[in-house]
């Protein structure tokens, strides 16, 4: 049954697609560059990681950016979990919330004179054009099954990768040595010879509720009950595990989980009855949950610090960048 809801699916962002390659569907210009970090596959591939780090990296290069976003389940101007993470480790950046990004990269404009747009999740969203597609793939589930929406987790055909300008393989330590280089090799024949560079989410320490950084080697010492609504759980899982951190439990909740103080108050009781010496959860999570935690006194709450740290190739990616930059 999912099948041939997934083939309905297909057909539409088939032919979706052909109406832009046609110019039927029409993609609209602005008078700066755009760089689009996206995927292909639906869930955590770690898209905002990245692009944090993009922003970073335009900022050392004294480039001012600003990032569009739609914002998941908000209207224009409002701030959700991803857009407020973005807007809070990127100081001097302008997050820029609107559905309609057409709409948005005007605001950015007029309103701040950045020199690049970062378009946020922007592989499907083909309305604005860019100069570079970046696209992220998750090595722990990089082709979602080989099957589109529902049957898979595939957003769209593998074939249009043919549009990617570079590829970064995310989470790539999670997967031996064998399986990255098949990754690495199946999106080298689906885009053709683009840049594929290898990145690794690392945590550096955990937030506490008072905002005091607590290290991984305090960390390592503890028992930990994590808890998260994101679109990959199990992923922050393994990489706190190849961290050397003991998990006790766990709860996991949808994608973009709208948090209440019964949830954060449950997930104290479910650490408290598990053993665990502390809860954390993910920095998107915490931007949603912080302020119900601080009211928690029965067991201290936490948020894991993740940053992209690249492996390998991290120089052909900079390198497009650089040239975007240089027009």
């Amino acid at each position: 049954l999912l099948r041939c809801f997934a083939l309905v699916y297909a057909a539409a962002v088939r032919c979706r697609n052909l109406l832009y390659h046609f110019g039927v569907l029409r993609s609209h210009a602005v008078k700066i560059p755009v760089i689009s970090i996206g995927n292909i596959t639906t869930g955590g591939t770690g898209k905002t990681p990245l692009v944090i780090w993009l922003c970073r990296y335009l900022s050392k290069k004294q480039i001012r950016c600003a990032v569009l976003t739609r914002g998941y389940k908000t209207t224009a101007g409002e701030m959700s979990d991803e857009p407020a993470l973005l807007a809070k480790s990127c100081p001097g950046v302008q997050v820029v919330v609107n559905p309609d990004r057409v709409a948005g990269a005007e605001k950015a404009i007029r309103d701040y004179q950045p020199q690049v747009l970062v378009l946020d999740d922007g592989f499907q969203h083909r309305r604005i054009q860019r100069d570079l597609n970046i696209v992220a793939i998750d090595a722990t589930c990089p082709f979602g099954y080989d099957k589109m929406l529902p049957a898979g987790l595939l957003r769209e055909p593998l074939s249009e990768l043919k549009r990617a300008d570079a590829a970064i393989i995310t989470r790539f330590d999670l997967a031996d040595a064998q399986q990255a280089s098949q990754i690495e090799q199946r999106i080298m024949e689906l885009a053709g010879p683009i840049p594929v560079a290898r990145a690794v989410h690392r945590h550096t320490h955990a937030t506490l509720t008072n905002g005091q950084p607590l290290p991984l080697e305090k960390l390592r010492t503890m028992k930990l009950f994590i808890y998260c609504g994101i679109g990959n759980p199990q992923a922050f899982m393994n990489c706190l595990m190849q961290d050397g951190i003991t998990i006790v439990g766990s709860c996991f909740f949808n994608d973009h989980h709208d948090y209440t103080m019964q949830d954060v108050k449950s997930i104290a009781a479910q650490a408290r009855h598990s053993g665990a010496d502390m809860a954390v959860c993910t920095q998107k999570d915490w931007v949603k949950t912080a302020v119900f935690c601080r009211q928690i006194e029965t067991i201290s709450f936490g948020a894991m610090a993740m940053e992209l740290d690249f492996a390998a190739n991290a120089e052909a990616i900079e390198n497009l960048i650089d040239k975007i930059i240089e027009k």
